[in-house]
């Protein structure tokens, strides 16, 4: 999934926005999700967890 941000001040970013919400696989939120907001805030302090390879990697990510 991908994030982008809007500043909708902007005439221009608006009718962006606009189109935006026409098309069939865009899904417009107003903000993120809790959880995505404590993540990102949680990677702003650099508490994030560091692995030194892949092999190490994979087997957090299937928890």
């Amino acid at each position: 999934m991908t994030y982008i941000v809007i500043d909708t001040r902007d005439k221009r970013s608006l009718s962006f926005l606009q189109y935006v919400k026409t098309l069939p696989f865009a899904k417009i939120q107003s903000s993120a999700n809790v959880t995505t907001i404590k993540a990102m805030e949680q990677a702003k302090k650099g508490k994030t967890t560091r692995h030194k390879n892949a092999k190490n990697l994979i087997p957090f990510l299937n928890k």
